[in-house]
């Protein structure tokens, strides 16, 4: 009840101040009183406003330094999957690139006669430089045997050593146990051509031409293929006119038996993806 009272004496005095408010002039009590009232409290408002202006630019600062991070997340999560299917892409195309050049080379007039292609992706390189070997996700199941040369478009990589249902081992032209039957291809043939035995380099990168008669011309830049020959039912592992290499020195001692012939393979051995095992038809 009290509560109440009070409550109606504050609307009755608060209508009276009202009502005398409007009616007096601009020099009356009341407006008099509300002048001092802002003159008092608007230095209390400019520096609370001073005080409390940091508080809001840095409250400001923050969510927008929030906002941005939380921007630049987002950003890098997209160029982030944008890259993976970038990546993706670039990798179908190399593949796709690779395997049309191996099309037209099972295609093409290079390919040897009397053989089959089979081609196999690479799924294990090789484990060390002295254990030159692939390993090749086909085999036995695709007619491939031990003794299969293994070829790209771009050249001769090796030899089946091994084979299991679905795999194939291939010791690779630059492992130490390797050689190859060649013979040296030049602009202006020679009556009698040089020739040798392809075998992994022992004192430098690449492959050497061993056991070529001195005598026998050779120049660098001479393309080096495979010396295949056909005897009855026999013939040699490697078919012929296999691209090997590219002759990049020669050298010829009186001291040496025969001439130092370096030379560069085709085939890029530490970049393969897919090969083409040849299986007798």
């Amino acid at each position: 009840m009290a509560r109440r009272v009070v409550a109606a004496v504050l609307i009755l005095v608060s209508l009276a101040l009202l009502t005398i408010y409007l009616r007096e002039d601009d020099e009356g009590g009341l407006h008099a009183a509300q002048r001092l009232g802002l003159a008092v409290l608007s230095p209390l408002e400019v520096a609370g406003e001073r005080i409390a202006r940091p508080f809001q630019d840095a409250y400001g600062y923050v969510s927008d330094l929030v906002g941005t991070k939380q921007d630049t997340d987002v950003l890098e999560a997209r160029i982030a999957s944008l890259e993976e299917q970038l990546r993706q892409y670039q990798n179908a195309a190399e593949e796709n690139e690779r395997l049309r050049g191996l099309l037209d080379y099972v295609d093409g007039a290079r390919f040897p006669d009397d053989y089959r292609p089979v081609v196999g992706r690479v799924i294990a390189q090789p484990a060390n430089a002295y254990n030159q070997t692939i390993v090749v996700a086909a085999g036995s199941d695709k007619g491939i045997t031990p003794g299969s040369p293994v070829v790209t478009d771009e050249g001769l990589v090796g030899l089946v050593s091994k084979v299991t249902g679905g795999e194939a081992q291939v010791t690779l032209l630059t492992d130490e146990s390797a050689a190859v039957s060649a013979v040296v291809v030049s602009p202006q043939p020679s009556d009698t051509p040089a020739r040798g035995i392809i075998e992994p380099s022992p004192s430098a990168a690449g492959l050497v031409l061993d056991r070529v008669d001195k005598a026998l011309v050779v120049n660098v830049g001479d393309t080096v293929v495979s010396s295949g020959w056909t005897l009855g039912d026999l013939s040699s592992r490697y078919p012929y006119n296999i691209p090997i290499g590219t002759v990049t020195s020669v050298g010829r001692q009186d001291i040496d038996l025969y001439a130092r012939v370096q030379v560069e393979p085709f085939v890029d051995f530490d970049s393969l993806a897919e090969v083409v095992i040849l299986v007798k038809r």
